[in-house]
């Protein structure tokens, strides 16, 4: 039973993305706006898989989290699978520091891509409303996303890097 979570610890992971999502803790919050939960999962996920796999993944994240939010017209799959693609890319150090800030840089990169893609999915939905508080609003909120995502990652993705890397050593 150990070997069996010991096998599946990523995919048991990868569970707890749509909870937290659901659970919106607000005392994480900053400016009613949470970090973009996803992007701490992913990022250590491509990091060690590949592109391939962060672009699978990527669409599998989507597709969940378009899943629970049905009310909604937009999709969070173009950002998470743009970003499990390029997370991919990006090869792992042995410096440790190094890689904490990065880790939180990087998210921060990829917090501001899917919410500018997201909010860009918006803006040409209500296009012919033409609302500048709606564009202000938006941007705060992805700012406020950046910095939150950009200020948890180095704590969640390097202990989520460790138990991946964990998981796949003992698997060899």
């Amino acid at each position: 039973m150990n070997k069996f979570f010991k096998k599946k610890l990523s995919i048991i992971s990868f569970i707890f993305i749509p909870i937290v999502f659901l659970w919106h803790p607000n005392w994480l919050g900053f400016l009613d706006v949470q970090p973009y939960w996803p992007l701490f999962w992913l990022l250590p996920w491509s990091m060690i898989n590949g592109s391939f796999n962060g672009l699978v993944f990527g669409l599998f994240l989507g597709l969940i989290l378009d899943s629970l939010t049905l009310d909604n017209n937009f999709s969070q799959i173009p950002g998470l699978i743009f970003c499990g693609f390029l997370f991919g890319r990006i090869k792992l150090h042995s410096d440790l520091l190094v890689g904490h800030f990065r880790y939180g840089l990087i998210c921060s990169f990829g917090s501001l891509l899917c919410g500018t893609l997201y909010l860009l999915q918006i803006l040409l939905r209500n296009f012919s409303e033409s609302n500048s508080l709606m564009f202000i609003t938006g941007v705060k909120n992805i700012l406020a996303e950046v910095f939150l995502t950009g200020f948890f990652a180095p704590f969640i993705c390097s202990q989520l890097l460790r138990m991946f890397k964990f998981s796949k050593r003992k698997l060899q």
